[in-house]
């Protein structure tokens, strides 16, 4: 996929709005309230942040930046001025092994357009993405390309679109001994290779995981997930209520496959999916892979239960271990999410 494909029907929501005010960002009163239009930065209007409570309204644009919430700017807000979440848009180019100016290349994590440290995250309505490619680069072997890095506890997406390739969503914590909590409500996911991954306990509510579509010749083409969960954590990824579809060949990518972090070689991933329509582009005889043959997934805490569609037949059953009805009662939004209830009233 083109960067420009990638972004197709984003560009047109940024034309015709660069003669907004270019200020970036203008505080309203007692509300505390930032917007950030055409012109401005994200990145400014965060820094301009004095304390928590505070709302950033991210007006229709396209702002090519990196974005970087650090962990004392807390119980903040950033949402997009219109409900669309394609309107806003923050995107980037930069990859794991993308050279930085110092020496050395960003890794991983440091290949983000979106990082968030800060606990009492909200964001609302905006597309997050990393549009770098590897066709652009075919010298580089550090091809993960993160859109968003998520850290802190009780991050909450609503509404959010997540663009990119390698590595998309890195749901992880603020540290090994943390089990910090995040809560994805209709957001729109896509990627490729491990595109849902890290170390979170992490509930994605009524969302859409796209697999996209890629131009080699094996198979796996990719898989969604890719938890690495502490041994010690009862809980890390739960998907309920979503869609799997895919824009490549029937059968052609995984469901997951456990990571198991060199530098946490004790971790168990968990993962369960739940209530969930697959499409033919999961496998439905083999939905399951191992990252590396140490750590084979059948000895890991991967679960499904009452999913539907053409990728969630049951044809081999001992690929494809379930749920009981009573195991399915301890998988819910309360029990991964605890005294934090983001998704109460809806």
């Amino acid at each position: 996929m083109r960067r420009r494909t990638l972004l197709t029907g984003l560009a047109g929501f940024a034309g015709g709005l660069t003669a907004v005010a270019t200020t970036p960002a203008l505080a309203h009163g007692p509300r505390r309230v930032l917007h950030v239009r055409p012109g401005g930065s994200v990145q400014a209007a965060v820094d301009a942040v004095t304390g928590p409570g505070w709302t950033i309204v991210v007006h229709p644009g396209t702002y090519r930046e990196v974005v970087d919430i650090p962990v004392e700017k807390g119980e903040l807000t950033l949402r997009g001025a219109s409900r669309d979440p394609r309107a806003a848009v923050v995107v980037f180019a930069r990859a794991n092994g993308t050279p930085r100016p110092e020496g050395g290349t960003y890794g991983t994590a440091g290949s983000a357009t979106f990082t968030s440290a800060a606990p009492g995250l909200t964001v609302r309505d905006l597309t997050l993405a990393n549009d770098w490619l590897r066709a652009d680069h075919p010298d580089y072997t550090g091809t993960q390309a993160v859109a968003a890095y998520v850290t802190g506890d009780r991050s909450h997406f609503d509404n959010v679109r997540f663009l990119a390739h390698q590595d998309t969503l890195f749901a992880d914590t603020t540290a090994l001994d943390a089990f910090d909590r995040q809560y994805y409500r209709h957001c729109h996911i896509e990627g490729d290779v491990d595109f849902v991954f890290g170390r979170a306990r992490a509930v994605f509510d009524t969302c859409h995981f796209r697999t996209l579509r890629r131009d080699v010749a094996f198979t796996p083409k990719g898989m969604v997930f890719a938890p690495a969960t502490a041994r010690a954590n009862p809980y890390g990824f739960l998907a309920l209520r979503g869609r799997i579809t895919s824009g490549a060949e029937d059968a052609a990518y995984k469901i997951a496959r456990p990571w198991v972090p060199s530098y946490e070689t004790t971790a168990w991933p968990s993962l369960v999916v739940r209530d969930t329509w697959i499409g033919p582009g999961i496998d439905a005889a083999a939905p399951y892979t191992d990252m590396r043959e140490t750590y084979p997934w059948q000895t890991m805490r991967f679960r499904e239960y009452a999913n539907s569609g053409p990728g969630a037949v049951v044809s081999v059953p001992e690929n494809r271990p379930q749920l009981t009805a009573a195991e399915a009662g301890e998988h819910s939004r309360r029990t991964y999410l605890g005294d934090w209830r983001p998704y109460a009233g809806r």
